[in-house]
């Protein structure tokens, strides 16, 4: 496959399992399509899809994906710990091969007049967002599901496409395309969730922290837990070990100790060169030392990984 689009759609669904596997079906069903992740969640509610094939492919399979969330999901009877706008929250494209971000952006935008043509209030965010107030998941969805029908009446907050005008059962969709991200969860043995919110605020950008880190603080209260829900924007630059280090050590601070961390759905293998390097001291190990990659011909600088598993964006 010369060019390879990867997708990763976050549906407000994650308890019942029948009604996830209705509106993950399509893109099991679809040939040249390759499923990398399903991960529902009871605790956020939610169900975060990860696969990838040709781009007009993805294309249409989002499109069924979409349609059939659509239906299925009713919003105004959606509760959850996760953020979210609606029924689909969010749908960012991710360049993996043989395309430019252009391209994905353009793939972004027409899924996005889709849906609007469905009568869903649509926004862009990250490469394809219209404007820079919006490039940021967390500002478009500030208020939230429940404060969609004021802010569709800002005129500041107009969507990019379909109608200005809240849909009970649908809510609202976002959608752009962006550089692959790490959703990286990290659960501590309290249930005092004023240190994870603490923690959140010491590692995410919008707070002081580090630039391409974004972090919410969320319980998970039937595991007696609380939990450090992060993405990791540009892992580049700022890396996984850097930012687990952290979080333990703030963690350290309260007296609470680290119960395990999770990476949601796939990462990609440049990513974990850093966490090699950090754990095991091997300071001059690279990827290209994983006979795997060498068997696949893989270029690990240019291997995607997975969206918003953690927080959607």
């Amino acid at each position: 496959m010369d060019r390879v689009l990867m997708c990763v759609p976050n549906v407000s669904e994650g308890r019942d399992l029948g009604v996830v596997e209705q509106v993950v079906a399509p893109v099991r069903e679809a040939p040249g399509i390759r499923v990398l992740e399903c991960s529902p969640d009871p605790h956020h509610n939610r169900t975060v899809l990860c696969y990838m094939g040709e781009p007009e492919r993805v294309l249409a399979v989002t499109q069924e994906l979409a349609t059939r969330a659509f239906a299925l999901i009713d919003m105004a009877r959606h509760k959850g710990a996760h953020p979210r706008l609606g029924a689909v929250d969010v749908v960012p494209f991710v360049p993996v091969r043989g395309m430019e971000m252009a391209e994905a952006v353009d793939i972004a935008r027409r899924f996005g007049r889709f849906v609007g043509n469905l009568g869903v209030p649509v926004y862009y965010y990250e490469e394809a967002a219209t404007r820079p107030e919006r490039r940021n998941l967390a500002d478009i969805r500030k208020g939230e599901y429940e404060g969609l029908p004021a802010r569709l009446q800002d005129p500041a907050w107009q969507p990019d496409d379909g109608p200005a005008a809240f849909n009970p059962r649908t809510g609202a969709l976002v959608t752009g395309a962006r550089f692959p991200l790490i959703a990286l969860n990290v659960n501590l043995r309290t249930t005092d969730l004023s240190v994870a919110e603490r923690i959140a605020q010491a590692v995410r950008h919008s707070s002081g922290g580090y630039r391409f880190v974004r972090a919410i603080a969320l319980p998970l209260e039937d595991r007696g837990l609380v939990q450090v829900s992060m993405n990791l924007t540009d892992y580049r630059r700022t890396p996984i070990p850097r930012v687990l280090e952290t979080v333990r050590s703030e963690a350290a601070r309260y007296g609470v100790a680290v119960a395990g961390s999770e990476i949601v759905g796939p990462v990609p293998m440049a990513a974990l060169e850093e966490v090699v390097r950090h754990y095991l001291q091997a300071h001059d190990f690279t990827m290209e030392q994983v006979i795997e990659c060498a068997l696949l011909g893989a270029d690990p600088a240019h291997a995607a990984g997975s969206d918003g598993a953690a927080q959607g964006g």
